[in-house]
């Protein structure tokens, strides 16, 4: 049994006086076969806690259906830190931001009825309470209380960036306390006057997020927490990149120690945000929507101290440098690294349309107006939304409103036009030749806002279809969240020019890491042996996809891409390299 808590200015951990030292490290974004290699290089650097978000859309990807295995086996990671001498701090939300689908709201939740995000509303804390029941039930063992290595909890995250609502705060912190959460309970927050305003609880240790300037954020929180320890929960010693940036977001190492050094003289206790990113596997992207709105891309890699695949970067040895001045660090020993290999090209012999193949992977939904993907009972993926025009019309406006998030647009088969949500409302001039033509609108989820005032974010089609001034009615929908596509029969029907599946097989003799360039490609999805390893866009900064070595197997591999705008040659390339930017 342990007790960490607050002394004065400082941590105290069984009577002991600590510093945190800590490192941002999300279970959900590695594969569990790296956890051990990933807290160890955390260990080495001379940190003693590990800090992790828990995303509450993938414990919960159904409404009352819970998940708790692989990826998602928050338990025994957290055993896994504690094993290796790590304290842990856990942030169970319900709300995480972290560039994460959604902020880690499950999408189902904009099914509800009556229901209002992040504040005091029934049906929205009702929901609540049905996740905490089960995960702090998994969480209460691991407490430091009960032997375990959970030092802290947080109450909601940086809520003071999103609302006011007290009532709301305490509700949860209540809840936690009820459930037999003994530990410190701590919020987190910007440092300004607003976000301190709105997002700190009286009795709850109040806790900072910031990139720079520690002095003027130490004096700001002062004013609203007179004593106790300086805790910055997020150092952004890095950034997360959008799709469409000019380039991968970086950070110079010696700018990110200089400030870590400051943080350290002050007496601050750090945790860095992030110390090993990883990726965004299948559809769990966020995004962002301050002017515009802005997805987040699949590597979340985040310029922090170790690479998305694990590799110790310069910032780590600066970073290691200058923690050696406040502390001696520890020996550890580091597991034996399984390095990188170029796999070479694999051409995607066996292909397949997207409309010949609904019947393989959708039941149509007819409705009089077109229906959002919640609407549907859909989390991810695409939406089709076709309908039949009767008559010739030569000339026509067509107002599709509210696509969240790109649209593409095919009258009888043939492709017209893009609508994306970045660009505003797009009207289209189109024609339709035929007595009776088939409009299709297929709709992709590029990932629901997951920071400020816009996570009410709905996805498909938001509100009409108009030609003209006309409202378009009785549609069939598809919806298509491609969590299983081995159902796909490819016999050879393919328009270049339209969405696809392309299928291949590799073999392979020795497990390695490995990158998937998509040169060539437009945009689309990549899935190995079934898994979805995420999105590929043209656009960049991001030009590969990261393969950790546990997604493949010795002897025949499958690959499928997804490829929404066709490709001139199905051929992908295994690299050893990472060529983010």
């Amino acid at each position: 049994m342990g007790r960490f808590e607050v002394l004065n200015n400082s941590f105290v951990y069984d009577g002991k006086p600590v510093r945190i030292l800590s490192g941002g490290m999300h279970y959900f974004r590695i594969m569990p076969e790296y956890w051990k290699d990933r807290l160890l290089k955390l260990k080495a650097l001379g940190l003693n806690t590990v800090e992790t978000y828990v995303p509450w859309n993938l414990h919960e990807p159904k409404k009352g259906q819970f998940y708790f295995e692989g990826l998602a086996d928050i338990s025994k990671y957290i055993e896994l830190a504690g094993e290796l001498g790590l304290n842990v701090i856990v942030r169970p939300g319900p709300f995480m931001c972290g560039e994460w689908e959604f902020g880690g709201l499950p999408a189902w939740l904009l099914n509800e009825e009556g229901i209002k995000l992040r504040c005091y509303n029934k049906p929205y804390l009702d929901r609540v309470d049905a996740f905490f029941d089960v995960l702090i039930d998994k969480l209460k063992p691991l407490l430091c209380t009960n032997g375990g290595p959970i030092i802290a909890m947080q109450v909601e995250n940086e809520y003071g960036s999103y609302g006011n609502d007290k009532e709301y705060l305490e509700y949860l912190k209540l809840g936690m306390l009820k459930r037999g959460i003994d530990v410190l309970l701590f919020t987190s927050d910007g440092p300004t006057d607003l976000m301190l305003q709105g997002g700190t609880l009286d009795g709850v240790l109040k806790t900072l997020n910031f990139g720079s300037k520690p002095e003027e954020a130490l004096k700001k929180l002062r004013e609203y927490q007179s004593t106790g320890p300086a805790m910055c929960m997020e150092f952004w010693n890095g950034w997360f990149d959008h799709w469409g940036d000019s380039e991968h977001h970086t950070r110079d190492a010696k700018d990110a120690a200089e400030v870590l050094d400051e943080m350290l003289e002050l007496g601050y206790s750090v945790n860095l945000y992030m110390f090993h990113g990883g990726t965004n596997f299948g559809f769990y992207n966020g995004a962002n929507y301050q002017e515009v709105y802005e997805p987040t891309i699949t590597s979340y890699d985040y310029d922090s101290v170790l690479t998305e695949d694990g590799e110790i970067t310069p910032k780590y040895n600066a970073f290691k440098k200058v923690i050696a001045k406040y502390k001696k660090l520890e020996q550890v020993e580091l597991l034996p690294q399984v390095g990188k290999k170029s796999y070479g090209k694999v051409v995607l012999t066996q292909q397949q349309g997207l409309f010949e193949s609904l019947d393989k992977l959708s039941k149509p939904i007819k409705s009089a107006c077109p229906l959002t993907m919640e609407k549907l009972n859909q989390n991810f993926g695409f939406t089709l939304y076709r309908t039949t025009v009767k008559g010739v019309i030569s000339s026509c406006e067509l107002d599709i409103r509210g696509v969240h998030d790109r649209a593409l647009i095919f009258i009888n088969g043939k492709f017209i036009d893009i609508l994306y949500r970045q660009e505003g409302n797009k009207k289209l001039t189109v024609g339709f030749e035929q007595d009776e033509n088939q409009l299709d609108i297929l709709v992709e989820n590029m990932g629901r806002v997951n920071y400020g005032q816009h996570i009410f974010d709905p996805k498909g089609i938001t509100e009409s279809v108009k030609i003209d001034y006309q409202y378009q009615h009785n549609w069939t929908m598809y919806p298509l969240e491609l969590n299983n596509i081995e159902n796909i029969v490819y016999e050879g029907k393919v328009n270049k020019d339209l969405p696809a599946f392309y299928r291949g097989e590799f073999e392979i003799h020795e497990l390695k890491d490995t990158f998937l360039s998509l040169e060539g490609w437009n945009k689309g999805v990549v899935y190995i042996n079934g898994f979805n390893l995420g999105r590929y866009w043209k656009v960049g900064p991001q030009k590969t996809l990261y393969v950790p070595y546990p997604i493949l197997k010795y002897g025949k591999n499958e690959i499928v891409v997804f490829e929404l705008h066709g490709t001139e040659k199905p051929v992908v390339e295994f690299v050893d390299k990472s060529n983010l930017g």
